[in-house]
């Protein structure tokens, strides 16, 4: 679980620095948001191991939370929905293509 938050936290904050994102305030937001929502949602699934529709309601309610937490930060809404969309699509599709080739090339 360490591991996926991890990768999460290092995608995410590629990405806000591609977003061109320099405010040390809002990639230490970035880390710490993630800490509070990759945790408990990895461990939900781990122990449930929800369906698709339930993994996508509990990305969209990560969502929510983390655009209200970048909004805080930033105190513009639009950035801060475009941040946590981007950095949250992106991990997460970097997630299952990474889960995919482990399943292909087993290491």
């Amino acid at each position: 679980m360490m591991l996926t938050l991890l990768f999460t936290i290092i995608i995410e904050i590629l990405v806000l620095l591609a977003l061109r994102e320099r405010r040390k305030r809002v990639l230490v937001a970035s880390v710490v948001v993630n800490i509070l929502t990759n945790i408990p949602l990895n461990m939900y699934v781990k122990a449930v191991h929800p369906d698709w529709g339930i993994i996508l309601l509990a990305e969209g309610i990560v969502f929510i939370v983390e655009t209200l937490w970048y909004y805080l930060f930033i105190k513009k809404l639009s950035q801060a929905a475009i941040y946590s969309f981007l950095c949250n699509a992106i991990s997460f599709l970097l997630g299952l293509l990474f889960t995919f080739l482990s399943f292909l090339l087993p290491l």
